[in-house]
């Protein structure tokens, strides 16, 4: 079962059906999403886990934000994304929602909430959409998952599916380039088909040579989100706080930061600090007589 493309000109200079930038006070859906690639028009995704931060990147166009399971790792202090509950999930996602009014919001599917089966996936996908209110759920794997993503596409629910480096087999695969070799690179191409022909109406690449990841770009009717894998995907996503610069330590290769928040926000609480300790703050217009 394949997902519906809705036809669209070949043209990406109509701004009133851009993603990025476009017009319009709906719901970016699917069909946008899908349609943006018959027009050869890229578009960015991003990581939130919270309203505010959500209500930014809504106000800056970002046309589909991702609430990740990458909030275990930036967000809850876990070690990996594998602890994250469908519950956070649930939680963090229904934030988000309430902080956008464009963005098409996508929930991931956390370890645990899928992998016994589609039944399993659809009652937590189904979470998902009634109690957070999301457009669309992400899960990982290609035909592993199969099943999940068929039964849920037939029961309304858009998928995205994710391939090449999928953190929550962290414990198996560890964090490495994925589809290296010929082999690895043609179960990788299966994969990406197989999520295709379930109803998936994008695909995950991440941590993916960018010679393969332009073979499955050009071979799929549906958008790949490249994370990690080279400039020929039709999107492309970051978690938040990594390009932000508010994520300590060493980042990722494929990590482009745009700002340094982490400074700025240290900066700013030591002068709150030193204003307090010093006396400088609060001073008379901040308060009340």
């Amino acid at each position: 079962m394949t997902h519906a493309v809705t036809p669209a000109p070949n043209t990406s200079s109509d701004s009133s059906k851009a993603l990025y930038g476009g017009k319009g006070t709906r719901r970016i859906t699917v069909r946008d999403v899908t349609a943006a690639k018959e027009r050869g028009e890229k578009w960015p995704m991003l990581t939130a886990y919270d309203a505010m931060t959500a209500s930014v990147f809504d106000e800056a166009g970002i046309p589909v934000i991702l609430v990740g399971d990458s909030m275990g790792n930036c967000h809850l202090g876990y070690d990996t994304t594998v602890p994250v509950t469908l519950d956070e999930m649930t939680i963090l996602s229904a934030a988000v929602v309430r902080g956008t009014q464009r963005a098409l919001v996508i929930g991931d599917l956390p370890f645990g909430s899928y992998q016994e089966g589609a039944v399993q996936a659809l009652r937590s996908a189904t979470r998902l959409v009634k109690e957070a209110g999301v457009g669309a759920v992400k899960l990982e794997g290609g035909e592993r998952s199969l099943a999940q993503t068929e039964l849920l596409v037939q029961s309304g629910i858009p998928v995205m599916s994710h391939l090449g480096l999928t953190p929550q087999s962290v414990n198996a695969m560890g964090y490495r380039v994925q589809g290296r070799g010929d082999e690895a690179a043609h179960q990788l191409l299966l994969d990406a088909k197989a999520a295709q022909d379930a109803g998936a109406f994008a695909v995950v690449l991440e941590l993916v040579p960018a010679e393969l990841a332009a073979e499955v770009t050009r071979s799929l009717h549906i958008p790949t989100v490249g994370i990690g894998a080279g400039s020929e995907c039709d999107a492309q996503v970051l978690v938040w706080t990594d390009m932000m610069g508010l994520t300590g330590g060493k980042m990722p290769r494929f990590v482009k930061q745009y700002a340094n928040l982490r400074q700025t926000m240290g900066d700013a609480a030591k002068a709150f600090a030193d204003d307090v300790v010093g006396g400088a703050f609060p001073q008379p217009e901040h308060a009340f007589h």
